[in-house]
């Protein structure tokens, strides 16, 4: 490997970071989707009928968000070329999810506005993960 494509210390600690990140959304996905009756039963009643009313595209789009965030960090670990276009899926996948979430259900009533600040960030990290991949490719750190 020439020195021209060694990739910093920083670039593995920050997609070290982003793939724990992304990790923790595939955490939430298995949990909701492995959320039993009991479970759900637990939860106040406004929460249990959101749950209810998500549609299957929702929950497919969630689930190539988040799987497609981890594989696109692993990918990036692995200084692979195709980290950018599973990137560029994974937040079309998280807008998909995002739109549902702040224009078709009522997870602003249900949740209140305070808790809209994660759907937030989890579409600027996203961006920020695609920018950074195309830096990446850029720089030729990819192998």
């Amino acid at each position: 490997m020439s020195q021209e494509n060694k990739a910093p210390t920083a670039f593995w600690i920050l997609i070290g970071l982003a793939l724990v990140w992304n990790l923790l959304g595939v955490m939430a996905f298995i949990s909701q989707m492995l959320m039993t009756p009991e479970m759900l039963a637990e939860l106040p009643q406004a929460e249990q009928e959101l749950y209810a009313s998500t549609p299957t595209w929702a929950n497919a789009a969630f689930a190539f968000a988040v799987f497609g965030g981890a594989l696109g960090c692993i990918a990036l670990l692995l200084r692979a070329g195709w980290a950018l276009p599973v990137l560029l899926i994974s937040l079309l996948a998280i807008l998909v999810q995002m739109y549902h979430s702040f224009f078709i259900s009522n997870s602003f009533e249900v949740f209140g506005p305070g808790r809209m600040i994660m759907p937030i960030m989890v579409i600027i990290i996203a961006i920020a993960l695609l920018w950074f991949s195309h830096q990446v490719k850029s720089k030729s750190w990819y192998v």
